[in-house]
């Protein structure tokens, strides 16, 4: 049975681990996320998701997915990009957060558009409440414990159409109504992997 997660677990195995870093030169498009937690009475670790807008041309249109967005030229670092698109999209204010650390770089090739994407997720923690505003490109924010997916206790399949065919996907059940999977999902396995090396994915 994993262990009962806290912050203080979480952000002891973040300050030991070394993020793979990519090389930015190999991908036509750079973004960044931001994995945001909290802390509720007795320790227990609520995880922020969002639940993206349904929009044409956006290739994780109506997704369960992190806050972020692509990298723009004012942008400091991917870090900074992180804090700037979570305020964008969510009105949540990152700067006086906790910082943890970064997790290992993912590479994203999004169906049906001829472009190759580093993402590189953020771990921050919110020790005071805020009040999301959200713009255009998100339609919701959904809370959840964290614990169960760690343990892998929501986890499912489910189907989605892909080239007109249908494909299984493992995710994760949250809330009881939204379906976490694909890169999010991927996310979600290194951030696991970087709090328990001997954490595997669920069968």
């Amino acid at each position: 049975m994993p262990q009962q997660l806290s912050i203080d677990i979480i952000e002891n195995r973040l300050d030991a681990h070394s993020a793979r870093e990519l090389s930015p030169r190999i991908f036509s498009r750079h973004a960044a996320v931001a994995l945001i937690l909290r802390e509720k009475p007795g320790a227990e670790v609520d995880i922020l998701f969002i639940r993206r807008a349904e929009r044409n041309g956006d290739p994780w249109s109506g997704h369960m997915a992190f806050p972020g967005g692509h990298l723009e030229a004012a942008d400091a670092s991917l870090k900074k990009a992180a804090i700037r698109e979570t305020s964008e999209e969510i009105g949540i204010d990152l700067t006086a957060a906790r910082y943890l650390g970064p997790l290992d770089h993912q590479d994203a090739n999004p169906r049906g558009r001829n472009l190759n994407m580093l993402i590189a997720p953020h771990v921050f923690v919110l020790d005071s409440a805020q009040s999301p505003s959200l713009n255009y490109e998100v339609a919701e924010t959904v809370w959840t414990p964290f614990n169960p997916i760690f343990a892998g206790d929501n986890h499912t399949t489910e189907e989605r159409i892909i080239s007109g065919e249908p494909t299984a996907f493992g995710g994760y059940r949250i809330k009881g109504q939204h379906f976490v999977w694909g890169l999010t999902y991927r996310m979600l396995h290194s951030f696991c992997s970087v709090i328990d090396s001997n954490w595997s994915p669920p069968a």
